[in-house]
């Protein structure tokens, strides 16, 4: 029996939500994209993660580049509240075009919550 993960297929992207600043507890951001992410093992897809910080540690366009330049990518789910505020705008512009140009061959899906990631991504897979 093969007892070793999937080889990663999908990398999701998104804010670190212990490293987003304001008063907010994010333990519950936080469990609710542990129980998406348990979903892919569930399926047998590997996944990887891409999470930084808005709390200015990250140099963010180095951090995304690295991960997407990791191994060819099936599919790119951009999570994370990245695209949901307005004032992330800019932020979420650069992400996509990192994934254009450093993944030019994967799928680009979107959450609608930490839940429903392996979702998005099934979309797209075969």
């Amino acid at each position: 029996m093969d007892t070793t993960d999937p080889a990663p297929r999908v990398l999701v992207i998104g804010f670190d939500p212990y490293r987003v600043p304001g008063p907010w507890d994010p333990q519950p951001v936080a469990d609710a994209m542990e129980v998406g992410l348990a979903r892919f093992a569930e399926h047998g897809v590997g996944v990887e993660t891409c999470l930084f910080g808005l709390d200015g540690s990250d140099d963010v366009a180095a951090v995304v580049a690295a991960a997407l330049a990791a191994r060819p990518w099936e599919c790119v789910v951009v999570g994370g509240g990245v695209r949901k505020p307005e004032d992330q705008l800019e932020l979420f512009e650069q992400v996509i075009n990192l994934i254009r140009r450093h993944a030019p061959d994967a799928a680009i899906a979107f959450n609608t919550n930490p839940t429903d990631t392996f979702d998005a991504a099934a979309r797209w897979i075969a």
